[in-house]
This record gives C-alpha cells, sequence and structure tokens, in this order.
C-alpha cells in the first residue's frame, strides 16, 4: 500500500526511465505507455518533461535515454567507496585467477554489478556496471540474501523465477540454500541463472559487521569443475574479500547499503 508521502508522478516519471534498457534503446510513444502502463497523454507528458531536462533525446517518433540519466546513477556511485576501492583487488584477482570477478550489492530483490573485471566472455548478455540480475539464482544473491534481515519480506515479494533447470525456485528449498551459505561462510551457484555457468561468492562486511556487499569468481562449467572451483577459486576469492574488507573498513565513510 502507497504510504500518504508516495509522490506517483515521481514513481511514474522513473518507470518511463526504467522502461528503456539494452534490448530496447529506443521506444515509441506507445511502446513507451505500454511498458509502464501510462495512458499515451501521460507517457507523451512524462517523456517531453524529460527532453526538456536533458535526459531523453526524441527524433520526433522514436525516444532514447541521453548520457545524461548517468548522472542519476552517478550521484550514488560517486558517494560509495566500494567500487573504487574493489576494483585494483578484482584487477589482481582476475590476473591470479584468470576468470572475471565482480562486486554487486542487493537492491530489492535483484543484485545490481558496482565493479566488475571480466576475461573472456561467458554468458548470452554482456554484463557492465548497473546490470541487474534475480538474486535467488546468483551466488552474490545467495551471500546477500544469506545475511538480510529482510529475509521474510524478500521471499513474500519476490518471483523466484526458474531460469534453468537447475534454479532453486522453492522458498523452503532457498531458505536450505541460503542456511548451508550462512554456515560455511561462501556461496557457490551451479548453473542456476544461465546454462554452463558457475560462479563462488563472499561476503563483504562493514567496519558494523553487516554484509553490504559480494564479490565472485564465475567461470564456464566446461573447464571448471565444482571441486575445482572450491580448491582453486574460494581460497584467493576470500582472501580477496577479506583485503576489499580492511579497506572499506579504513575509509572515513563506510559504504551504503542498498535496501
Amino acid at each position: 500500500m502507497e504510504s500518504s508521502e508516495f509522490v506517483q508522478s515521481l514513481a511514474r516519471g522513473l518507470a518511463v526511465i526504467r522502461a528503456f534498457d539494452a534490448t530496447t534503446p529506443e521506444l515509441t510513444l506507445s511502446e513507451v505507455a505500454r511498458k509502464t502502463g501510462l495512458t499515451r497523454a501521460a507517457a507523451r507528458r512524462f517523456l517531453l518533461t524529460l527532453a526538456e531536462l536533458g535526459y531523453v533525446h526524441s527524433d520526433g517518433r522514436l525516444f532514447s535515454l541521453s548520457p545524461r540519466v548517468l548522472d542519476l546513477g552517478y550521484a550514488y556511485l560517486s558517494g560509495l567507496s566500494l567500487p573504487e576501492i574493489a576494483l585494483p583487488h578484482l584487477e589482481r584477482l582476475v590476473a591470479d585467477v584468470h576468470e572475471s570477478a565482480s562486486v554487486s550489492v542487493l537492491d530489492d530483490t535483484d543484485i545490481v554489478y558496482v565493479a566488475r573485471v571480466p576475461t573472456t566472455r561467458i554468458m548470452r548478455v554482456t554484463i557492465a556496471i548497473g546490470t541487474r540480475f534475480p538474486a535467488h539464482a546468483t551466488s552474490m544473491g545467495r551471500v546477500l540474501l544469506a545475511w538480510n534481515s529482510g529475509l521474510d519480506d524478500y521471499l513474500a515479494r519476490a518471483e523466484l523465477a526458474q531460469l534453468t533447470s537447475r534454479t532453486v525456485t522453492a522458498p523452503d528449498a532457498l531458505r536450505v540454500e541460503l542456511d548451508k551459505v550462512r554456515a560455511q561462510g561462501w556461496a557457490l551457484v551451479d548453473q542456476e541463472l544461465e546454462e554452463g555457468l558457475r560462479s563462488i561468492a563472499a561476503p563483504i562486511r562493514d567496519r558494523t559487521g553487516q554484509v553490504v556487499a559480494a564479490v565472485n569468481l564465475s567461470s564456464h562449467a566446461s573447464r571448471t569443475t565444482l571441486e575445482a572451483a572450491r580448491r582453486n577459486l574460494l581460497p584467493p576469492l576470500l582472501a580477496t574479500a577479506e583485503r576489499i574488507q580492511t579497506d572499506l573498513h579504513g575509509v572515513a565513510k563506510p559504504a551504503r547499503h542498498v535496501r
């Protein structure tokens, strides 16, 4: 239920911005209206307002986001010390193990990438800063959910989509997996987000001990068995998480936790 403080027009404007993505970078007025559930008239007002503010371009028929929308995310990232702290550690990790490494935070029911150093591309989609994936099917998501005090609320709201034949979709089964993550201190996910993709993740804690982010290594199943991931990838991953934490604890302002 929306609170009395809820600003519906702001929510609708943000929905218009989110209508654009990597698969649909250009949209007609009708497409924006359909994707957001707005009337054509309302969608047109929001698009023209965003265009006047410089966040949207239009050729008269098609609309697209302008680079200015990056300012909206930069306000968050510029105050978040985690990405710049993590990056050199990810680079060192990737150089050591020759697998892609990333850091993400939890945002509602998704993980959001805030730092990444890739090697060869192993997924069908390109992962960049700001890429989102459903938390339940990812190793970093499992780590972030395992220590999340709002787990009951997450399970009540999240759509635990079946992304591959291996994806855990039953809430009780996911709870069992998260219990395992808490007990062992890391998460290993085998081809639940995408066939052929294996990933292993560890938590990053702030100075209060709260898990604020996760760091992972991802590899293709054809070259890394589950045992090899535990034996060869887990130790350097845990060491990297520890080094990121040490540096994070030394900054003047701790990283903000995304809720």
